[in-house]
C-alpha cells in the first residue's frame, strides 16, 4: 500500500479505519444514549431508536469513506465497522426476540450501502487519474 501521499488518517490502512470507526461510533451510540434517555423520559424506546439510527448513520458515513479511499475494502469494511452489532448478535440473548435486531439490521444495511457508494465513487476516480 503506498502511503506517500496520503495524510492524517488516510495512511491508516482501511481495516485499521474500520475498527477505529467501529470502537469510536460505538462509545458515540454510549455517550448519546446517556443524553437522549432524558430528553425523552416518558418512552424510552423513541430515544433508543433516535441513537441507533444516528449510530447506523455514522457507520454508513464511515464505511462511505473508507471505500472511496480503498474500493477494494467493501469486502470487509462494512463487516468490521458493524463488528460490535455483528457481536450483539451472537452474545445477547434476547437479540432476535427484541426490536432491538431491527435498528442494527437497518445499520448494517445502511452501511452496506455506504460502502457500495463509496467503492462506486473510489473506483470513477481512480479511472480518472
Amino acid at each position: 500500500m503506498n502511503t506517500k501521499g496520503k495524510k492524517g488518517l488516510w495512511r491508516i490502512p482501511s481495516w485499521g479505519l474500520s475498527l477505529l470507526a467501529a470502537v469510536l461510533s460505538f462509545i458515540f451510540l454510549m455517550f448519546l444514549g446517556g443524553i437522549i434517555g432524558p430528553i425523552f423520559p416518558f418512552d424510552k424506546d423513541i430515544g433508543e431508536v433516535i441513537a441507533y439510527l444516528i449510530y447506523g448513520i455514522i457507520i454508513a458515513i464511515a464505511c462511505f469513506f473508507i471505500c472511496r479511499n480503498n474500493p477494494n475494502s467493501i469486502w470487509y469494511a462494512p463487516i468490521l465497522c458493524n463488528i460490535m452489532g455483528i457481536i450483539a448478535a451472537f452474545v445477547e440473548p434476547n437479540f432476535w426476540i427484541t426490536p432491538l435486531w431491527i435498528l442494527f439490521s437497518v445499520g448494517w444495511l445502511l452501511s452496506l450501502m455506504g460502502a457500495i457508494g463509496g467503492a462506486m465513487v473510489g473506483r470513477r476516480s481512480l479511472l480518472k487519474v
